[in-house]
């Protein structure tokens, strides 16, 4: 294939990989918040479709995608807080807990959305930029995505200086290495889980809320389709780092829309193989980081999925 024929298909490639990903980028955020605490929570996938439901029919009914984006973040705090309460103050096991939270997201969404399914809203508006948006080739490319792709990349920015160099990320992090040390200097332990299992929870339903008001304008059951699981495959895979986080994401986006954008690019592949590539690259990344647990032990908060009692 020669390089004329080649970039008209790679515009529209590159930009939908930036959309494709941002939902990842936000999960997966949230959840290395949650993990970094020392909380693994692995019912993304539920609090993802809680926060699509929840953030589509707000905006149906209100015609205001802010407000339809910040239900979305309170229905998934909200499916945080019932994950939170069973597993932070009542010492559920935290993987049945969250298994069990996917399955109760998964129908509480369907059953919920049952009337909404072939009504439709208008997608997020894209940003212009004077001058830049016009640029050729950088200006589709960088400057005609909505708030919600460029507002991922600011809280990668923005969550990897916390963890790194505030106060407020020393002590997150020296929760999710040992709680019990935390708790013997003073630190309130169960009280900082629950914030940031509520901060992933609420970023969750941020990233369902992409879904259903810009990628797909639209409610549809189990529309987030694994995307759940993938960005929990992220948080290893970035070995607990936000900006790794967003480099896998965007990987993860590219691999996702190859199936739509395969045929221009020339690739004789079937389409069924095109769409189980996501979920073949999130095993083989795994496979291959588990080879090593050297690389997974260097940044794992060595607390996480373990119970804390300040009385014990």
């Amino acid at each position: 294939m020669n390089l004329e024929h080649l970039i008209p298909h790679l515009i529209p490639f590159l930009a939908s990989t930036a959309g494709a990903a941002t939902p990842l980028v936000l999960a997966a955020l949230g959840e290395l918040i949650t993990e970094r605490a020392g909380v693994l929570n692995l019912g993304i996938e539920g609090m993802m479709l809680v926060g699509a439901v929840a953030g589509f029919a707000v905006t149906l009914h209100t015609g205001y995608a802010s407000i339809g984006l910040l239900a979305a973040m309170a229905a998934g705090m909200g499916a945080a807080l019932i994950f939170a309460f069973l597993v932070l103050t009542l010492q559920a096991n935290q993987v049945a807990t969250g298994l069990a939270l996917t399955l109760f997201g998964v129908g509480l969404s369907a059953f919920v959305g049952r009337g909404l399914v072939g009504q439709t809203v208008l997608p997020l508006p894209h940003l212009h930029f004077p001058v830049l948006s016009e640029m050729p080739f950088f200006g589709p490319l960088l400057f005609r995505f909505d708030a919600m792709v460029y507002g991922s990349v600011l809280l990668s920015i923005l969550i990897g200086w916390v963890l790194t160099s505030t106060r407020l990320g020393l002590i997150i992090r020296a929760i999710g290495e040992s709680p019990r040390s935390a708790h013997a200097i003073g630190y309130p332990v169960i009280a900082i889980r629950y914030g940031a299992t509520l901060f992933g929870g609420a970023i969750a339903g941020l990233a369902g809320a992409y879904l259903s008001l810009a990628l797909t304008p639209m409610w549809v059951e189990g529309m987030s389709a694994g995307r759940g699981w993938i960005a929990l495959a992220l948080v290893v895979f970035a070995t607990w780092k936000p900006h790794r986080v967003m480099l896998g994401a965007y990987l993860f986006g590219g691999v996702t829309v190859l199936q739509f954008h395969g045929q221009g690019f020339g690739l004789d592949v079937p389409s069924e193989f095109l769409s189980m590539l996501p979920y073949l690259a999130t095993i083989v990344v795994l496979v291959i980081i588990c080879r090593n647990p050297q690389t997974i032990l260097l940044n794992k908060p060595m607390s996480l999925g373990q119970s804390f009692r300040a009385d014990q």
